[in-house]
């Protein structure tokens, strides 16, 4: 790489502008470069004003001019990360009733392939080619697919200019032919009745926030559907999901410390929605079902680590919830499946996750045990309630993602998959680690290593240091080829699982304190928390204080999460996992694939994997 000055970045013109707020007066010089229609350019960029336009294309164009004397370096690496990616990718199959379903790319193509075959065998069906659909057209992408349970039809959400606006579209299984139906204005969260004739899905308002849940009919005009909920408060989002039983449509509605549900008879799909506790400030639940009871995760009666509860399905009010595991201070638990014959729970513990699966019968519970250190783990559930097999996810730093099913009567664990890095990768190569660094506070922080077997640990290796502590965002301990590309040049990779994420329990992600503490006091916390973690591999054994070259990369916390969806409690078993996001509220952004101990939200998705270069 040549050594060359950067050109001169362009400046954005000061335009000063005054509002008033709360009887505080603010000047902000560089409101002119958000567009006051910026609703409309989500619709139609073209209509973005010139003067922030052009200034945007300098920005781009600066940044094309300072990378081309690194451009032999961004082809190289472009090619060690490409050559890592098996182009020709499928996930495993996953068994629903005569069919399984999965999805696949092929060799060259950009988008996903989703394809069923008979599951006794049979000619494999692709059922939505988005390398097809996708061509010609200068912007494609897909959202919800979701096939009906009885296997006849398919609904999948479409966004055809990238405004994240989907079009909600049929299909006939058998045929392979699109229906008439198609409704527009969506945020691509849809879940379909179990007649296989009824769609729920949750509709945008001027602000882009999935705000309502209508319901369309097959064959009628999507202009008359019928709106079945409405959310009042601007500041909450609204999901749809469904039971793993099958037997309820589960009405999201929250912001991120509230939540409230409401239960459709999924059987009964034009029934009223039932309100199983209305909200209360700071009060979060999610609800699952088996037999007569719900199974309710909550963090109700100071649980701030969350605990599980039981309540009858005809009186689900709180009055009626009774402990089935109870709060423990340091096990935060992040998520529930339930099966006819088991449940399982995703838990963490000092930033590790772990899966404990029980037997409704006995009442038994054991975990499933792990060697490595640091690792990410999540689950699975499969489409289908009656089984004894729980599949899950698992990789470290240095070992690539695995799918395991398992079988929760025997427990034993089937290899079913093992991500492929088609240019090699020998995981005794590299080196994984688990340390605790003091904070100020006394609280230790762990943190997840990983370098080169042949890197020499004296101080000279310099280190990237990742961390993110806002919003319940949980960095996950998981395998990332890219990565590879700077350890193989000798750098130590580190992630701070620093407090204000979900690695360690909710009380400090609050900071320890009270939460009528300030706000903003608890993100100088955070950022002190990263910001004392190279002080620690300072004292470390093998490394000098003076030599060792380090550098932070970190998320900041101090702006609105963008807009997050509902919960979605569905049954099934591929779907992207969000390993940033807070529990209680996936991100809908795709990129965001297995997490530290997340579970798998919406399984009635197939995965979609985007093939995104992350560090």
């Amino acid at each position: 790489m040549k050594d060359t000055v950067s050109p001169t970045p362009p400046t954005a013109e000061k335009r000063p502008q005054k509002k008033t707020h709360h009887g505080i007066e603010l000047t902000d010089d560089y409101a002119w470069l958000r567009d006051d229609d910026w609703q409309d350019v989500m619709h139609d960029p073209g209509v973005l004003k010139d003067d922030i336009r052009q200034h945007l294309e300098a920005e781009n164009a600066h940044f094309r001019a300072a990378m081309e004397s690194s451009g032999d370096l961004v082809e190289t690496l472009f090619a060690e990360m490409k050559g890592r990616i098996k182009e020709d990718d499928s996930s495993v199959p996953a068994p629903d009733g005569p069919w399984v379903y999965y999805s696949k790319f092929v060799e060259g193509g950009q988008h996903t392939h989703f394809c069923r075959r008979p599951r006794d065998g049979g000619d494999e069906v692709v059922y939505l080619d988005g390398d097809k659909e996708a061509s010609g057209k200068p912007f494609f992408k897909l959202a919800g697919v979701e096939h009906s349970s009885d296997h006849k039809l398919l609904a999948y959400a479409v966004d055809l200019n990238g405004s994240e606006i989907y079009t909600i579209r049929f299909r006939d299984l058998e045929t392979g032919e699109d229906l008439e139906d198609s409704i527009e204005g969506t945020n691509g969260d849809l879940e379909w009745a179990e007649d296989g004739q009824i769609l729920f899905y949750t509709v945008l308002d001027d602000n882009h926030r999935p705000c309502a849940v209508r319901r369309h009919r097959l064959g009628t005009d999507s202009g008359n559907d019928t709106e079945i909920y409405r959310e009042k408060d601007p500041g909450f989002f609204v999901g749809v999901g469904k039971t793993e039983s099958r037997k309820f449509l589960l009405i999201s509605a929250h912001d991120h410390e509230t939540s409230e549900v409401y239960l459709i008879d999924a059987e009964d799909p034009e029934s009223d929605p039932r309100l199983i506790q209305a909200r209360v400030a700071e009060r979060q639940y999610d609800v699952s079902h088996h037999g007569d009871q719900l199974l309710i995760l909550t963090n109700a009666d100071g649980a701030e680590d969350f605990k599980v509860v039981t309540a009858p399905v005809e009186t689900p009010g709180k009055a009626n919830w009774t402990d089935l595991v109870a709060h423990e201070g340091g096990r935060l638990i992040l998520g529930l499946h339930l099966f006819a014959d088991y449940w399982v729970r995703l838990e963490r513990i000092e930033g590790l996750p772990r899966l404990v699966v029980t037997e409704w019968a006995s009442g038994m519970s054991h975990d499933i045990a792990f060697d490595e250190e640091a690792y990410s783990l999540g689950m699975s559930g499969g489409y289908e309630y009656d089984t004894a097999t729980l599949r899950f996810t698992y990789s470290s730093m240095t070992t690539p993602d695995r799918v395991y099913d398992y079988d929760m009567g025997t427990r034993e664990r089937d290899l079913r998959k093992e991500q492929e890095v088609p240019s090699g990768h020998d995981p005794a190569d590299y080196v994984t680690r688990r340390l605790f660094a003091p904070a100020p506070d006394g609280e230790t922080v762990p943190v997840s290593i990983l370098h080169s077997k042949d890197t020499p640990l004296d101080g000279s290796a310099p280190v990237l240091l990742y961390g993110y502590g806002s919003y319940g965002y949980a960095i996950p301990a998981s395998f990332s080829t890219a990565r590879l590309s700077l350890v193989d040049r000798g750098f130590v990779y580190a992630i701070a699982h620093i407090r204000g994420g979900m690695e360690n329990r909710l009380s400090l992600v609050h900071g320890g304190q009270a939460r009528e503490e300030d706000q903003h006091l608890h993100r100088l916390h955070r950022r002190r928390r990263l910001s004392r973690r190279p002080r620690y591999y300072a004292i470390e054994p093998h490394r000098h204080p003076r030599r060792q070259r380090r550098r932070h990369v970190g998320g900041g916390g101090d702006q609105p999460a963008p807009g997050a969806v509902g919960r979605r409690r569905r049954r099934g078993a591929l779907r992207r996992c969000p390993e940033h996001h807070p529990r209680r509220h996936p991100t809908p952004d795709p990129a965001r694939m297995a997490g530290m101990g997340q579970s798998y939200r919406k399984p009635r998705r197939l995965r979609m994997d985007p093939r995104l270069f992350t560090l």
